[in-house]
């Protein structure tokens, strides 16, 4: 579903227009009238098919959306936000989880929720990733990576402020990213030696310590303990020099120390096309790289693109897991 007064609708219902284009069947959990209201206000031609489980949606997806009916609690206009959906939003998301776990679907693609909304609606996790392993009962070892067809990036620290990424910045943290990372490479996207690239926190990597001793005290020795344990990585690296078309030919995905570090190069290179993928999950979870957008929600300008990849990519995660070789 995603914040019902965001995009996600509409970009869900676009890509449905374009199931042609590649895409592997998928239904949503949301509430089918507000959808069918959404499509009437574009001008969509998408009719919307409430289904009782998700074993429906093959049989229906060639004629209608699959709906899985999750209904809100209050009806709202696009870019007005209610507090008082976030609760059918985060059903929405468990509900999701709990029937990719079971097996009944292959993925969980998730639209753009607004945290401030979830927030005052009760929310108390910093966003999806924490919440699905929340929900999955998982111990922290999950990781964010975002992905476009150019560049693989994973934030060693996410949702945190600058200076709380700084201080949280550890050497267990970057090899516990860098592991988790290079198993899922493998296994999620079928690679058969992963490359890992680390970034460095300071300018020029530290110069020798010269702007900074956690490239020496942090970062090194942690790339030598992923080394040790048979990970193809290399770094820290000067981020200003590594995300340049030569530099990302050397590697299959790349270490970042920090949010902004990670999501600039990569919403540089593939804005459109970002995918949100949540590696360590016993489910495959994607999501599309961008926001909200309220100032464009309703107007039929928000781009569907993201959303496509995100679920080709689910797809292709999906596949390669059932195929991975024990």
């Amino acid at each position: 579903m995603g914040e019902p007064a965001g995009i996600g609708g509409e970009i869900t219902l676009q890509a449905w227009t374009r199931r042609s284009e590649g895409l592997p069947c998928f239904f949503a959990i949301d509430d089918p009238e507000r959808l069918a209201a959404l499509a009437a206000r574009l001008g969509m031609a998408v009719p919307i098919q409430p289904i009782g489980s998700p074993d429906d949606a093959p049989d229906v997806f060639q004629r209608a959306l699959p709906v899985l009916a999750q209904p809100l609690a209050e009806m709202v206009g696009p870019g007005c936000p209610a507090p008082a959906n976030a609760a059918s939003v985060r059903a929405s998301i468990a509900r999701a989880v709990e029937l990719a776990r079971t097996g009944a679907a292959s993925a969980v693609v998730t639209n753009p929720i607004h945290k401030a909304v979830m927030y005052q609606g009760g929310f108390r996790f910093p966003g999806h990733t924490e919440f699905l392993a929340h929900l999955l009962g998982l111990d922290g070892s999950e990781v964010m990576m975002l992905a476009c067809p150019s560049l693989r990036v994973v934030p060693v620290t996410i949702h945190l402020s600058l200076a709380e990424a700084l201080r949280s910045l550890s050497q267990a943290s970057i090899v516990a990213a860098g592991m988790t990372t290079s198993r899922a490479l493998a296994t999620d996207f079928a690679l058969g030696r992963p490359r890992l690239a680390v970034a460095g926190l300071n300018p020029h990597a530290g110069e020798n310590g010269a702007m900074g001793r956690e490239e020496i005290d942090i970062i090194a020795p942690a790339v030598a303990e992923l080394q040790a344990a048979g990970i193809d990585a290399f770094g820290p690296l000067p981020p200003d020099t590594m995300f340049h078309a030569a530099a990302r030919a050397r590697y299959d995905a790349a270490l970042c120390m920090y949010h902004d570090q990670a999501l600039i190069p990569l919403k540089t290179l593939g804005f459109d096309e970002g995918v949100n993928v949540t590696l360590g999950l016993p489910i495959v979870r994607t999501s599309p790289d961008h926001g909200t957008a309220f100032e464009i929600a309703g107007t039929g300008r928000a781009s569907a693109a993201s959303l496509m990849e995100a679920l080709r990519l689910a797809a292709s995660i999906a596949h390669n897991r059932r195929t991975a070789t024990p």
